[in-house]
């Protein structure tokens, strides 16, 4: 047999009511950290992905070009003849 009790019927309503409410302030809660996120990653200006991959291939084979024009033999430079740079003239000092 079963006897409605009135204050019990209410609070399970409140209890109802209560849940919803949780669970709407919860989705209010996540939609406005996700647009606070949002607008912290636009104010950034981070780059994107696909930008930084291409950025990083470019890179790369600079550096591999760099390696081959460093890998090349270059014209050797001239040893300096033995004795003195000059031509052998000597040149007039301070005494005259």
């Amino acid at each position: 047999m079963q006897t409605r009790n009135p204050f019990l019927d209410e609070f399970a309503k409140l209890s109802t009511s209560a849940m919803g409410l949780a669970q709407a302030a919860g989705e209010e809660a996540k939609t406005a950290f996700r647009a606070q996120a949002d607008r912290f990653a636009a104010e950034m200006d981070l780059v994107r992905k696909d930008e930084f991959d291409a950025l990083k291939a470019e890179v790369s084979a600079l550096r591999a070009e760099l390696a081959t024009l460093k890998g090349e033999p270059e014209t050797k430079p001239k040893k300096p003849q033995k004795g003195t740079s000059t031509d052998g003239t000597r040149l007039p000092d301070a005494a005259g």
